[in-house]
């Protein structure tokens, strides 16, 4: 088997890694918010409802920006429901997920939950572009943000929140160029309203940061050509544009499947190459960002059969929705579509896993009983731990294999992070089902002398998960035989493995 090599040089790197990479996702989708996070009479909830057992796994896996209330949600959200004495909020019919929505769980208690989290935690919030608009936008960001003496702000204090909610991040809508969102639009109308939007939220505070509506992929037949339209409205009054990807094996083809990284690569750099093309038709000095705030491995062919199934009358509270269930293999997929984001974190400065609990989620519960890791927690709480610092560019050389979707492609998907004490964290995928990958790397004008671990996800069964029956199923193992010396890592990586090999 040859081997796959690549160089590490402190004097070339892609970028600073920004915390809100590691940032994830609270939508009112099924069971994210109720009996997830939010459980009343829970033996583990504090007096707010708020799960403990689920807040200690939050804490763990690292999440920093959270992104709320949607997704889909939003576009018919009305942020007045889920304000003041929860008693007093009304139901609502939500068309996005078939559902009833209680509003329970509202604004203020998004906010106390993300300062239980703690300070690495931030609100991360979508303005209804759907059906609403610029006025809703401006009353929610007065109602959040101001401090007092208006009759918003004034509200906000009476229902018992006295300090400001500071939320700097707002996504301008969601999906707005998706045909089954409600308020879809074409580029030019969001385009024009986001703009509008952008402009007078900027009006009451300069200082807020705003993420305009990419495509919701890059299959859509209106990819790029959404983006270049809306920057031209947009261009100078926002900060970020959004991309939202998942993956799924399709018909079996699980090659394919773990060559995914290979379309969330293509998809970032195109969106980057229509960004950076607008700003030089406008002649602006402004870089516009990327804000993955969507992504994930997500069965989405296995939701589509179970919409169809929907009774038109039955609008049940917090119905069990989209709740897979991950298997080392979609781990070992998931952990590579993390190195894609790291890859490209010069560009990619926001990303959110969707979603937090339950809901394709690295976490899942029981109402009344327990909660626990799934297999993809264990790659994004290692890379959020240790994936800090600046991203090395790795261009690796190694054996490939071919895949029906995006042909030939490398065995090897890997990056490597230097964090501020100069200790390197390399994070690699072997995409080899069957077969182990030797690892050859050169360390050129770095000072390390130890490996300080080397942690293995893999399984000898790839469909291995966690269950609630067997929530410890799975998890991380000592990897074995990784050397360092004469200024070279060497190590092997086993069949179908997430690795993390930190070097100090």
């Amino acid at each position: 088997m040859r081997t796959a090599r690549f160089t590490l040089d402190p004097a070339f790197t892609v970028g600073e890694v920004n915390p809100r990479l590691f940032g994830s996702f609270v939508e009112h989708l099924g069971r994210c918010v109720y009996t997830g996070i939010f459980e009343p009479g829970h033996p583990a909830a504090d007096a707010d409802g708020i799960r403990q057992d689920v807040l200690d796994l939050v804490r763990e896996l690292g999440v920093t920006a959270i992104r709320y209330p949607g997704g889909n949600f939003v576009s018919g959200y009305k942020w007045e429901d889920s304000v003041g004495p929860a008693e007093d909020r009304p139901r609502r019919l939500d068309l996005a997920w078939h559902s009833t929505e209680t509003n329970r769980f509202g604004l203020s208690e998004y906010i106390a939950f993300l300062r239980r989290i703690g300070p690495q935690a931030e609100p991360m919030m979508a303005v209804n572009l759907g059906t609403r608009g610029v006025a809703e936008a401006l009353e929610l960001q007065e109602y959040a943000n101001h401090p007092s003496g208006t009759e918003l702000s004034d509200r906000r204090r009476a229902h018992g929140d006295k300090d400001p909610y500071g939320i700097r991040l707002w996504c301008l809508g969601n999906e707005m160029d998706g045909p089954w969102q409600t308020g879809h639009k074409t580029a030019e109308e969001y385009g024009r309203i986001a703009a509008e939007t952008a402009r007078a939220m900027r009006q009451q505070d300069p200082s807020v940061e705003l993420v305009a509506c990419g495509s919701s992929g890059q299959s859509m037949e209106t990819f790029a050509e959404w983006e270049a339209t809306v920057l031209k409205e947009t261009y100078d009054l926002v900060d970020y544009i959004s991309l939202h990807a998942y993956y799924e094996p399709v018909d079996g083809d699980l090659d394919s499947f773990l060559a995914s990284a290979v379309d969330m690569e293509s998809f970032i750099e195109n969106v980057v190459a229509t960004c950076d093309h607008i700003g030089a038709r406008l002649k602006s000095k402004k870089r516009i960002n990327l804000s993955f705030d969507e992504w994930n491995v997500w069965y989405m062919t296995r939701w589509q059969e179970q919409a169809t199934t929907f009774e038109q009358d039955d609008w049940p509270e917090a119905p069990r929705l989209l709740e897979d269930n991950y298997s080392v293999t979609d781990a070992v997929v998931f952990g590579s579509l993390l190195i894609a984001l790291l890859r490209h974190a010069d560009r990619v400065t926001v990303a959110c896993l969707a979603q937090l609990v339950n809901v394709i989620a690295p976490i899942m519960t029981e109402p009344g009983g327990p909660a626990w890791r799934q297999t993809t927690f264990f790659p994004f709480a290692q890379a959020s731990r240790y994936g800090r610092g600046r991203v090395l560019d790795v261009r690796v050389d190694s054996p490939t294999y071919e895949t029906s979707k995006y042909g030939e492609t490398d065995l090897l998907h890997a990056t490597a992070v230097r964090a501020e004490d100069g200790t390197v964290t390399v994070f690699a995928v072997n995409r080899d089902r069957t077969r182990p990958l030797p690892l050859d790397v050169a360390l050129n004008g770095l000072d390390l002398t130890r490996i300080v671990e080397h942690s293995v996800l893999a399984d000898a069964d790839p469909d291995a998960r966690n269950t609630l029956d067997e929530p410890e199923r799975v998890a991380p193992h000592p990897g074995e035989g990784a050397r360092l010396a004469d200024g070279r890592l060497t190590a092997v990586l086993e069949p179908l493995s997430w690795n993390m090999i930190r070097l100090g």
